[in-house]
């Protein structure tokens, strides 16, 4: 049989059987919304209210989320923001559209003086719980994390829409492919040219400075929380309490914290990640996945070239933080990296001087078995008496 639950907000929402009429906890009626979303259990409840599994009776009963607006402040200026900031969620979704790794707007709207957005339901969990359960991140999966999350970002930048609350609990892992879903825009805000002025929201340890003590917010404030939300997982310590404990000079000193260093391509990214200021950052997803690109690259024919050659290229001694963006772009350009334009020269030399060798052995292995050659016979006193067999030797030999 179906379940159903009350949407009081002030209620623990037990589920019982569908075509129960009042709640038996609080007795508030029970309702599906517009005719069509039934909420069968409460999820959770944040700031500006509670949020419910549901079914779409149109749709199959298919699972979707709804989440209710009933916001837990007091005073008009702040229900007023709230309010604005629950309407604004709902638009963003549905600008950003059907994007893969997205939830999607499925519905919006008013019913018995309270507010609903109803949207897509992400089957996985949130990468708090994969930490708790599986441990910290090992580097491949902060990699493919790195490469999954900017992609998205990438388009949410591209709508002028910096999402403001990126943390693990905000970022889930989708059961059927594994890939991840960034949730929760309610404290997403729109930019007017480069920069917002807006209400402080965020999360302490994961929001940036300029965020936290200005209220603005650009593109590279996302990223810095992309950066904490990468070092909590790789480290399993909360950004949270090295904020409170040091400030924002905590991510001067992130590596401390780690239980082995990173490979070097990585503690690149994540150390322009978290710079205190937001100047020092990398300004666009795009320029850390670029940078991500070529670091590959470099790596993989760095061990191609170690392997070939006992001389380490002279690109392996600059660390990838050195590398400016001119560099960059002249190695995408040119499309084979230095390091293996340097291999045949380096392949040349070895063939070379290897001939040389053989025949030097070759001649001291021939001579010390032969009573023929002189140089070789006499100090050896072996040499030939048979005159005409050393001529024929010699014309062999020549």
């Amino acid at each position: 049989m179906n379940q159903i639950c009350c949407l009081n907000p002030g209620c623990h929402n037990p589920s019982v059987p569908e075509h129960t009429q009042f709640c038996p906890n609080c007795n508030v009626a029970i309702v599906t919304l517009k005719d069509r979303y039934r909420p069968i259990k409460s999820l959770g409840s944040g700031g500006f209210g509670k949020t419910y599994l549901a079914q779409d009776i149109d749709k199959l009963n298919t699972q979707c989320v709804i989440k209710q607006f009933a916001p837990q402040i007091t005073g008009t200026n702040a229900f007023q923001k709230a309010k604005e900031l629950f309407l604004q969620e709902a638009q963003q979704l549905q600008e950003l559209g059907e994007h893969s790794q997205i939830p999607t707007l499925l519905a919006y709207f008013e019913q018995d003086n309270r507010l609903y957005l109803v949207q897509q339901f992400i089957d996985g969990a949130n990468l708090l719980q994969e930490l708790k359960n599986q441990g910290i991140f090992s580097e491949l999966k902060i990699r493919a994390l790195l490469q999954d999350l900017l992609t998205t970002l990438e388009v949410v930048h591209y709508y002028k829409i910096i999402h403001r609350d990126i943390k693990p609990e905000n970022i889930m892992r989708r059961r059927s492919d594994g890939k991840l879903i960034l949730i929760d825009f309610g404290a997403s805000k729109q930019l007017q040219g480069t920069v917002t002025t807006g209400t402080l929201i965020g999360t302490f340890g994961y929001a940036p400075l300029e965020q936290m003590r200005d209220g603005k917010v650009y593109p590279a404030s996302d990223l810095y929380s992309l950066g904490a939300t990468c070092f909590h997982l790789l480290t399993g310590v909360h950004p949270g309490e090295l904020y409170q404990e040091y400030g924002y000079e905590w991510v001067k000193t992130w590596r401390v914290h780690l239980q082995k260093p990173v490979n070097r391509d990585l503690d690149t990214v994540l150390d322009k990640l978290l710079q205190k200021y937001y100047q020092d950052r990398y300004q666009s997803a795009q320029e850390v996945l670029q940078f991500l690109k070529t670091s590959q690259l470099t790596t993989k024919t760095a061990y191609q070239s170690s392997h070939k050659s006992s001389q380490v290229p002279s690109q392996q001694q600059n660390s990838p933080s050195k590398i400016s963006s001119t560099q960059v772009k002249s190695k995408q350009n040119s499309g084979v990296p230095k390091s293996r334009i340097s291999v045949p020269n380096n392949s040349s030399r070895i063939i070379t001087w290897s001939s040389i060798g053989v025949f030097v052995l070759g001649t001291v292995f021939l001579g010390t078995q032969s009573e023929h050659i002189p140089i070789i016979c006499k100090p050896l006193d072996n040499c030939a008496i048979d005159e005409e067999f050393s001529s024929k030797y010699k014309q062999a030999k020549d």
